[in-house]
């Protein structure tokens, strides 16, 4: 399932860095943390994208100017959203880079339809390779069309599934078919443009940063309808619970359904009707991927 948790934004014209997983990271961590229960805090079966809104670019990183921002939570398990709302809802204001954000409402978005072949962009970077400290083993450059690409998300993504306990293991067994084939005129596109597909990004574990290269890019999948269901919800390749590797449907209306979702502690504000939103997702999105 996918929310959308509306913030109201106190400051007009502040900002966070472009890629701002990591702070997202820390402050869901903090208030998983918070919560005091062992079993979610420990969870990593979820995922988010980076926050969404109508932005400015500077040197600093992404202004933000509209008077409400979105942030997208992605998980299987049901309880651990309400779990995190119930605890999230609880204060008044939370800062996120020099934002500073209050916590108004709550939708959650139609379940979308899912086949054996779907083609995604990515709302946030694919990580493939594990970084070491003092090591740039995690910066290594790996060609998209090449098999190696699909084989590392392949491997990450069966010891995922495998770990969530969701699955027998007959049934990954069965989830052998896997084969991601990129958008090739997309990408002559980004190279004839002199862009980029593929950056480093910071990533913070343990306290300890580190450097990851993660992609950006549309591609179909070829893989088991469950495949797809546990990707879509919970995110592809390394570090999704630190909002790597989000995925959006290539064709979705960035005006589809969403319905109020309920949940402990929603504050009375969360009767606002679901869908009229300021924040521009589908701009966001696609920022996020042609940078």
């Amino acid at each position: 399932m996918r929310i959308r948790i509306i913030f109201i934004l106190r400051n007009k014209g502040s900002y966070v860095p472009f890629h701002h997983q990591y702070l997202l990271a820390q402050l869901i961590k903090g208030i998983l943390v918070k919560g005091g229960d062992e079993k979610f805090i420990n969870s990593r079966l979820y995922n988010f994208s980076g926050l969404k809104g109508q932005t400015k670019i500077s040197r600093n990183g992404l202004h933000f100017y509209s008077s409400r921002v979105t942030l997208v939570l992605s998980a299987t398990n049901k309880e651990f959203v309400d779990y995190f709302l119930k605890h999230l809802f609880v204060f008044p204001q939370i800062d996120i880079g020099t934002m500073s954000l209050i916590p108004e409402a709550v939708e959650v978005e139609d379940k979308p339809e899912l086949t054996d072949a779907m083609k995604y962009v990515c709302i946030s970077p694919l990580v493939l390779v594990e970084p070491s400290f003092s090591d740039d083993r995690g910066k290594k450059f790996i060609i998209p069309t090449s098999d190696t690409f699909s084989d590392l998300l392949y491997e990450s993504l069966m010891i995922r599934m495998e770990k969530s306990n969701i699955y027998t293991s007959e049934e990954i067994a069965e989830f052998y078919k896997f084969q991601l084939v990129p958008d090739k005129n997309y990408l002559l596109r980004i190279k004839e443009q002199q862009k980029k597909f593929a950056r480093i990004y910071p990533l913070y574990d343990q306290d300890v940063k580190y450097e990851v290269r993660g992609y950006t890019f549309p591609f179909v999948l070829y893989a088991a309808k469950e495949v797809q269901e546990f990707i879509f919800n919970n995110g592809l390749g390394l570090y999704a619970h630190k909002g790597f590797g989000m995925l959006d449907l290539a064709t979705a209306d960035p005006g589809k359904g969403t319905s109020k979702y309920e949940f402990e502690g929603a504050p009375a504000s969360n009767n606002r009707e679901a869908g009229n939103r300021e924040p521009n997702n589908r701009r966001s999105r696609d920022r996020e991927v042609e940078s």
